[in-house]
């Protein structure tokens, strides 16, 4: 269940109610008070807000139960989650004042002529005298928005504002939004390629699949810069992350493993992709209509691939069928899929990662009986597979090092450096994954970032740590 609060304005007459008589009314309700401020205070009347928690439909019931109590006047209800997207959630400061005509001529007329004229002779020196050196373009096209589906650019920007917050509170990474109104294939690369120059990466969110992948398999060979969509990458370096540890948890190891991954849309390809590349020998790709099968044909260029794989069964089947004896699910699909039966099935020992979002493929009070490790995207529960685990870090990495892309070593890498956060005393059942607010997580990605890209000849800089 979803939860949210409001903040309710009232007006009270005490000479008919008191704070007792809202807090009653409103615990019935099925709200929870977590703050009062006195806004107007009066013997005869006052005007206080009052915080609320609720679940999603509770506030309509609160709402209607003060209105009716004699004495209580509901003066207005906020959401506190639309205030603090008032007036956007981010905005662009400059990094020195302007106090005179003498800062003037520097930054801009006529001294900036001089900065034009030393990057036309070297455009490298872009990286040193501009914004490019640190920031990354967030661009979406709003057609695969959450759990929202496609709901257009205007509607995704909060999303987008949101990931820019991250990037900078987590990595120290300028990142600035991007929303396209096209769904068109060659007008998204098009568009991209054209606004680059400022940016030193580029990061695709939210993009359907399978448009998603020709975009960014188009940029990244078209663009001397990191293209990341991460959709697909960001959610499948946290999966390879948690698997690790969770493998540690169970005793045993990802070349022995049977794995199923449900939902082959842009994070399951990726998902499927990385496990081969960390050592699995046995995998269970499924989407809607069965089991993708090694030796089979399809009109999906990425099923295709995995069809042509070594490591892909080829035993075919329904989800429910495929599930049976599997040491590892992971699923980005979507919710009721899977109950207590079908997990029990699986064997000793089991690892399930039900990542649909709000709902998993198999509720958590089901699975938790029968599963050894238990994990989803949820907050609510241990083990969230949270992808802002990967991109400020990845990022910092590849801008420090001014990488051309981010390669598969790269990418695993990253997963085995969020991994590693988790220490052999720490790790257990319920803690596999580290808190997105660990401050080593960002420092460790970019460290293993940086080294990936260098032994594999990506890197254009070297950082002075590593030199």
């Amino acid at each position: 269940m979803a939860y949210n609060s409001i903040i309710l304005r009232l007006e009270l007459n005490h000479a008919k109610v008191n704070f007792g008589d809202v807090a009653s009314i409103i615990s019935k309700a099925g709200g929870d008070i977590t703050s009062i401020d006195v806004i107007r205070p009066g013997q005869e009347t006052s005007t206080r807000d009052i915080t609320v928690h609720i679940a999603d439909k509770a506030e309509a019931l609160i709402v209607e139960s003060l209105r009716q109590m004699d004495g209580i006047q509901v003066v207005n209800v906020s959401d506190s989650t639309f205030l603090v997207h008032l007036g956007g959630k981010i905005s662009i400061q400059p990094n020195l004042p302007i106090k005179n005509r003498d800062d003037l001529s520097r930054v801009y007329t006529p001294g900036v002529a001089r900065v034009c004229t030393a990057i036309h002779e070297n455009p490298q020196k872009a990286y040193s005298l501009t914004i490019k050196r640190n920031m990354v373009a967030v661009v979406t096209d709003g057609t695969a928005v959450l759990g929202l589906g496609d709901i257009g650019p205007h509607a995704a920007a909060p999303v987008m504002e949101g990931k820019a917050m991250l990037f900078k509170q987590l990595g120290g990474v300028d990142a600035f939004p991007i929303c396209l109104d096209t769904k068109d294939t060659e007008e998204i690369i098009r568009t991209i390629k054209a606004i680059s120059p400022i940016f030193g990466g580029i990061n695709l969110e939210d993009i359907s699949s399978p448009r998603c992948f020709e975009i960014e398999t188009r940029l990244a060979e078209e663009l001397d810069m990191p293209v990341f969509h991460d959709d697909q990458h960001g959610t499948a370096i946290v999966v390879i992350a948690g698997l690790l540890n969770a493998l540690k948890v169970v005793g045993k190891r990802m070349e022995h493993v049977r794995v199923v991954v449900n939902g082959i849309g842009a994070a399951g390809v990726s998902i499927c992709k990385m496990l081969l590349a960390a050592g699995v020998k046995r995998l269970v790709p499924v989407d809607r209509d069965g089991a993708i099968v090694r030796g089979g044909n399809y009109d999906y260029p990425m099923w295709q691939w995995l069809a042509e794989q070594p490591q892909v069964e080829a035993e075919s089947g329904s989800l429910k069928e495929m599930i049976k004896g599997a040491d590892v699910f992971i699923g980005v699909s979507r919710g009721g899929l899977l109950g207590a039966e079908d997990v029990q099935k699986m064997a000793p020992n089991s690892i399930v990662f039900a990542m649909a979002n709000p709902k998993p493929e198999i509720d958590p009070e089901e699975a938790l009986p029968h599963v050894r490790v238990f994990a989803t995207g949820r907050s609510d529960y241990p083990n969230q597979i949270n992808n802002v685990l990967v991109f400020p870090g990845i990022f910092r990495g590849a801008l420090d090092c001014r990488a051309r892309r981010i390669n598969e070593p790269m990418k695993l890498a990253a997963a085995r450096a969020i991994a590693s956060v988790v220490s052999e005393k720490e790790l257990n059942d319920q803690y596999i994954i580290p808190s997105i607010f660990n401050e080593q997580v960002v420092t460790k990605v970019r460290h293993a970032t940086i080294e990936a890209a260098i032994l594999t000849g990506v890197a254009r800089r070297i950082p002075p740590e590593f030199r």
